[in-house]
């Protein structure tokens, strides 16, 4: 009826998707939301227990989960799993003493019954550090390609700079117009 006709003349509206940003403590998850959301990145604290942000980026809404990194939270990180669209990992490409235990968390995450299936972006933050290690050689090290059960992309970034992330942020939506096929 008219509803139909108003929606049509409107344009179709907003598609919105839960997305769920994690990864260690300290390897720029909330930057990298910051950097999303157009906000100030100078200044940035620790995240203890989460941030949730709105971020529109073609013509999505992206509700999007940080949540904190820290040994003692991660144990809770399958709470917020449910219902999730899109799960974000962000690694610190420069600290490479810790790519095991994120490799580690990463790979039980991915086993979670809860994200069959579900889109993966990995961003390989801080590559504008010298000692960063390239995204390829982090994709390797995380057995990137035996995940054959969900689509996945590493993209090399600078959650600081902003160099890189809005290439992922295509590759997101690029998943999405996929889906609609």
């Amino acid at each position: 009826g008219l509803l139909s006709v108003i929606q049509k003349l409107k344009g179709s509206p907003e598609q919105e998707l839960r997305i769920v940003l994690l990864g260690l403590d300290n390897a720029g998850k909330t930057t990298l939301l910051k950097r999303l959301a157009s906000e100030e990145v100078s200044t940035i604290t620790p995240t203890q227990g989460f941030n949730i942000k709105s971020v529109h980026s073609h013509g999505l809404k992206l509700n999007v989960w940080d949540i904190g990194g820290q040994r003692s939270i991660r144990p809770y990180w399958k709470k917020y799993l449910g219902s999730t669209d899109l799960l974000i990992y962000v690694i610190d490409s420069a600290d490479q003493k810790r790519f095991e235990e994120t490799g580690q968390e990463l790979a039980e995450l991915t086993e979670e019954e809860s994200l069959t299936g579900v889109p993966l972006l990995v961003f390989a933050n801080k590559q504008d550090l010298v000692t960063a290690a390239p995204a390829d050689e982090i994709a390797e090290g995380l057995n990137l390609h035996t995940y054959r059960d969900r689509e996945w992309q590493i993209q090399a970034c600078s959650a600081l700079s902003g160099e890189g992330v809005q290439d992922g942020m295509n590759w997101i939506s690029s998943q999405i117009m996929n889906r609609k096929k």
